[in-house]
């Protein structure tokens, strides 16, 4: 119902192309901003092969990365960076995720299971590296397929 009074009003406000275009833009701009959220707390994370025995909380510890930057972070990421704890704890508020941090990272250190926790560049740059190694790892990049086929040598 919300979203239909939100288009209802932009459709009231703009003209038709213009408005199409203003929810074009927005959810385009809003895509890339979810994508720069998520990504950087579960790319290059390990991948557990589906037929492993595995408890919860290892899994979802292993296979996410929080993202230090106090309330900046918070807000930016909107608790997003507490991926560890929104995995574990999914219905927990937003404001409770800091707390919930420190308990399951004093658990984790008492179990020796290893907490990723990393800023904000750090967990790009960590991206990037694997988005590479495996986007280049099946292939020479300076091996171009049209060459060898239209330059018959």
């Amino acid at each position: 119902m919300r979203l239909a009074a939100y288009a209802a009003v932009v459709f009231w406000a703009l003209p038709l192309g213009m408005a199409f275009a203003f929810l074009a833009v927005q959810l385009a701009v809003f895509g890339v901003y979810m994508g720069a959220s998520f990504a950087p707390n579960h790319k290059g994370m390990a991948v557990i092969p589906e037929d492993s025995k595995i408890d919860f909380l290892s899994k979802q510890v292993l296979t996410s990365r929080n993202i230090r930057g106090g309330a900046f972070m918070n807000v930016l990421m909107g608790g997003l960076n507490y991926q560890i704890e929104h995995h574990l704890f999914p219905s927990m508020p937003r404001p409770h995720l800091a707390r919930a941090r420190e308990v399951v990272r004093e658990h984790c250190a008492h179990l020796g299971l290893p907490y990723t926790e990393t800023s904000l560049a750090q967990s790009y740059a960590i991206v990037v590296r694997y988005l590479n190694q495996v986007g280049l790892s099946a292939r020479d990049p300076f091996d171009c397929p049209m060459f060898h086929q239209l330059r018959k040598v």
